[in-house]
């Protein structure tokens, strides 16, 4: 029989079988054993839900003419939509202003996701390998202490406060009065403090700076400023705050 006398059928059946043969030229193939089978869950578990991390601020949100409340409510009502009786629980992350990078790895770090979290323990393993010889100053605000050149500078709990508080308002130049504040109260070791205060902690901060003091500057009657060097580097991570909408 010829091949114009074959049906479609027979002829796509011979085409499988052409193909699933072994060439008769050179080594024969070898037989391969199944591919094993492929669980999205361990043997011996089951799956019981997802979580999808969404990175989209306010801001985007707002952008965009909408918010993260809508967000939140539209893929919780397509939940219900595609899979009736699903339960959805919603949690925003909450970070510090400017703490940079993608918004789903912020999201995916403040929730405690376990492989941002592995990552991020990884980096700062690797940031601390860096810390034992670094040079410059590192004011490290996830850890309360500052480096300089690899040692510490043995700040006082208040100290690292008024510079912290002058680090995450970089390039504003911050009053006595606000420092007091919003440093300060009646439980604090000064009864009353004043403009006075603010100046002797500034003068011994500025001391354990050393050579660096200058990264605090005096703004002739109005009050300091924390200035970034080149050689000055900020660590700050996000916390775990989530909310429930």
């Amino acid at each position: 029989m010829s091949i114009a006398q074959l049906s479609p059928a027979a002829i796509r059946r011979a085409d499988l079988a052409e193909v699933a043969a072994p060439s008769s030229i050179g080594t024969p193939t070898p037989a391969t054993a199944p591919a094993p089978r492929i669980r999205a869950v361990p043997e011996g578990t089951e799956a019981r839900g997802f979580v999808l991390y969404v990175g989209f601020d306010e801001a985007k949100a707002a952008a965009a003419g909408t918010s993260l409340h809508r967000v939140v409510e539209a893929l919780k009502a397509l939940a219900e939509e595609v899979a009736p009786g699903s339960q959805t629980y919603a949690a925003v992350a909450l970070a510090p202003e400017g703490a940079g990078g993608r918004d789903v790895d912020v999201v995916r770090l403040a929730l405690q996701d376990p492989s941002a979290l592995a990552k991020h323990r990884q980096a700062t393993e690797t940031t601390d390998d860096a810390d034992r010889h670094p040079a410059g100053v590192i004011v490290d605000i996830s850890r309360k202490r500052v480096l300089l050149d690899g040692d510490s500078a043995g700040l006082t709990y208040k100290e690292f406060e008024l510079l912290q508080y002058l680090v995450l308002r970089e390039g504003r130049t911050i009053e006595r009065a606000e420092l007091i504040s919003s440093l300060w109260d009646a439980a604090d070791e000064d009864d009353v403090p004043n403009e006075r205060t603010i100046d002797v902690h500034v003068r011994r901060l500025r001391a354990k700076l050393g050579a660096y003091e200058d990264i605090v500057r005096t703004v002739r009657g109005v009050g300091y400023r924390f200035d970034r060097h080149a050689d000055v580097s900020i660590r700050q991570a996000s916390t775990p705050s989530p909310d429930r909408f």
